[in-house]
Order: structure tokens, then C-alpha cells, then sequence
């Protein structure tokens, strides 16, 4: 027989970068859960002011959406009981791994180099990694990693940081940025029917308060 236990499992944000060749160098688990996300939506409509008005409620597709969230990572507690590599690097390889999802593969660079001294006319620009922007098993939403602020706030001896907060800005991309065909939009368009699923039980559960308000208010009208 188990006992119930005293908090229940908690499940850890992430960014991750689905990278084929090196899938570990780009998985960032977030140590600590920010408190706070604040996230901007905006409607992508068929028009502006001049448009037709049987345009006006058209939608062109989904709306665009950022988000702003800040992450602490702290190397504390991997100091105090010497685990590796906290204990020789600090946060500086977590920081590096979110780094370098903005970054081109240095091979890719060298390679491109190399063509351009041989005369290749056009060398195409590297592609960053798909980015996850991981919130719990109802979101998961491929991002792009629009920019991030990294405060270092301590270091060890060997001016390797030990604890940072980063402010990052994502820009979630739908199936009309990607196509709905390909794998980051697939997973957009799971996402968006996982929010039409929450929407519909969100309506179905304020029924009961809706038809007591229209109740009330009828009331109010005959009785006056």
C-alpha cells in the first residue's frame, strides 16, 4: 500500500533544439519553473483599415504569438555535492547550449567558406535547429528564439558563472509560417486542437451559469 506523497510530480519546462547530429548539445531543462509568462497575441487578419467589409472578420490564419519568460539557473546545488560538470564549469555549458541554438554549425561555416574560395557562386545559409518551447504535455510549440538577455550574477574562482537568469523572447511558429505538412507544424496544429478541446470544455462548464443568467434576467423582464 503507498501513502499519498506530500507535493505532487513536478513537470519541467524546456527549450529543445531537434538537432539530428548532436541532439544532446541542445536540450535545456528548465532547472527552476518561472513563476511568471506572459505571452502576446495578435489576430493575423485579412486587411487593414481600406479592406472590404464582407474582409472583415477574415482571418489570413492563426494568430501570431511571442512569448517573454525568465529562467534561473543556479549551480548551488550541484557545487555542494561536487557534481560534474557544475563543479569545474559552472551554468556555463547550460548557457552555452541555449546559446547555440542561435548560433550555425562551425562546420557548416568552414564548409561554406571553402566553396566560396572554389568559386562556388551561391552557398545556401545554414538553418538553424527546430526549436520546442516545451510547456507541460499541452504545449509544445516550435519557437523561434528571437533574442535573450543573460544576466550573470556570480562566479567561481575561475570566473565561470554560477547562477544566471536569461530573459528569453519566443516567437511561436504555426503551420503558416512552416507548412502543416512538415513536423514543427504538425505539432502546431495538435497544439491548436488541443486549445479548441479546452475552449469547447471551458464552454460546456459556464452552460449551467449562462441559462441561470438568462433565467434571472427573463424574470427580471416580466416582472417589470
Amino acid at each position: 500500500m503507498t501513502s499519498f506523497p506530500g507535493s505532487p510530480r513536478l513537470l519541467k519546462g524546456a527549450i529543445i533544439g531537434v538537432d539530428v547530429f548532436n541532439p544532446v548539445a541542445s536540450t535545456i531543462i528548465f532547472q527552476y519553473n518561472p513563476d511568471m509568462m506572459t505571452r502576446t497575441i495578435t489576430a493575423r487578419t485579412m486587411g487593414g483599415e481600406n479592406a472590404d467589409r464582407g474582409e472583415a472578420l477574415r482571418l489570413k490564419g492563426p494568430p501570431q504569438e511571442s512569448i517573454q519568460v525568465d529562467v534561473e539557473i543556479d549551480a548551488a546545488d550541484q557545487l555542494e555535492q561536487a557534481k560534474f560538470p557544475a563543479s569545474s564549469m559552472g551554468v556555463y555549458p547550460t548557457l552555452a547550449a541555449l546559446e547555440m541554438l542561435l548560433y550555425p554549425k562551425s562546420a557548416k561555416v568552414i564548409a561554406d567558406e571553402v566553396l566560396l574560395n572554389l568559386g562556388v557562386i551561391e552557398v545556401i545559409p545554414p538553418e538553424a535547429p527546430l526549436t520546442l518551447f516545451i510547456w507541460g504535455a499541452k504545449r509544445i510549440l516550435p519557437v523561434r528564439l528571437t533574442q535573450f538577455t543573460i544576466t550573470e550574477e556570480a562566479f567561481d574562482p575561475d570566473l565561470n558563472p554560477i547562477r544566471a537568469k536569461v530573459s528569453l523572447d519566443l516567437q511561436v511558429l504555426s503551420y503558416h509560417d512552416l507548412g502543416l505538412l512538415s513536423f514543427g507544424g504538425a505539432l502546431f496544429m495538435v497544439h491548436q486542437i488541443t486549445k479548441e478541446v479546452m475552449a469547447t470544455i471551458n464552454g460546456v462548464g459556464n452552460l449551467p451559469s449562462v441559462s441561470a443568467s438568462f433565467s434571472f434576467d427573463a424574470n427580471l423582464s416580466i416582472g417589470g
